[in-house]
């Protein structure tokens, strides 16, 4: 990918010789908000109020090693031949699937240490993890990367979107516009956002919530994907993320089928069940 001349100054301000990064800060603000909502509903579920912060101690550098992991193992061409820059996190190259995926393995491990569902965390958690994947991209924005293909101004202006943002969208370098990709995320993921705070009135089945944000991030991101100019390849022009979402996808659906036909009683968000105490809570119990 060519160099390009940023609209935006992607260091907010300096640490004495130490400059502190835009991506970082909104990266952090949206763990940040993801935290509190989901702390908030899980104690609300009857949660110990340090259940997700432990949780988050485990699943934040688990996620960003394997987020390195996955971006790694999609350049291993030039990494096998530059070893020594396999570790230099701080000059980019991180990929959102590896992180996610790092941090559900985390989360299962850790609910099935604590004795609680995996799929009532996982429901509990999907609001949030959307949080952070749409505060997350206007990293993207602001160090102008993750854009898409050429365009012209008059189809950004077409878009109403605001000046200051088509100014970024135009890399100086290749005199042209792209395609504001990382907006399309965003929204997309506000949309599943508001549709998931609905369905905790809903009260679908357990696990549902967590499907659904399977399917919807996995659906968004396929079609954006493909328009976007600096994925990572599998194999020829075989994106990766278009095949991980396709099995996150077909992953949301088969499960949400199966637990319909095959778990009975059905058990649904809003249902209070032995998942929601905590070790945490009984040991209090048993000091009472």
């Amino acid at each position: 990918m060519s160099s390009v001349v940023l609209a935006i100054n992607p260091v907010a301000f300096h640490l004495g010789p130490i400059p502190v990064y835009w991506y970082g800060i909104l990266i952090g603000l949206g763990i940040v908000l993801a935290y509190f909502i989901a702390q908030r509903e899980s104690v609300r579920h009857g949660y110990d109020s340090e259940y997700i912060a432990d949780l988050l101690l485990w699943a934040v550098p688990i996620s960003i090693l394997c987020a390195r992991i996955y971006y790694v193992s999609m350049k291993w061409d030039y990494y096998s031949q530059n070893p020594g820059r396999i570790i230099e996190i701080w000059n980019g190259g991180i990929a959102i699937h590896g992180a996610l995926i790092g941090a559900f393995i985390t989360a299962y491990i850790f609910t099935r240490k604590r004795k609680t569902s995996f799929l009532h965390l996982a429901d509990i958690a999907a609001p949030s993890i959307l949080i952070g994947q749409i505060i997350g991209r206007w990293g993207n924005f602001v160090n102008q990367e993750a854009y898409g293909g050429p365009v012209s101004r008059s189809f950004l202006e077409n878009l109403f979107l605001p000046n200051w943002i088509i100014e970024q969208m135009y890399i100086k370098e290749d005199g042209t516009y792209v395609h504001p990709t990382f907006l399309y995320e965003s929204l997309w993921n506000v949309i599943g956002l508001i549709i998931l705070l609905f369905a905790r009135k809903w009260n679908w089945r357990r696990g549902e919530m967590f499907f659904f944000y399977l399917m919807w991030y996995s659906f968004g991101r396929f079609f954006i994907e493909g328009l976007r100019t600096d994925s990572l390849y599998l194999v020829g022009d075989l994106r990766s993320a278009q095949v991980v979402s396709i099995i996150g996808f077909a992953v949301g659906l088969i499960c949400i089928i199966y637990r319909r036909v095959n778990v009975k009683p059905a058990i649904h968000y809003l249902d209070k069940d032995k998942a929601t105490t905590t070790p945490a809570k009984k040991k209090q119990t048993k000091k009472k």
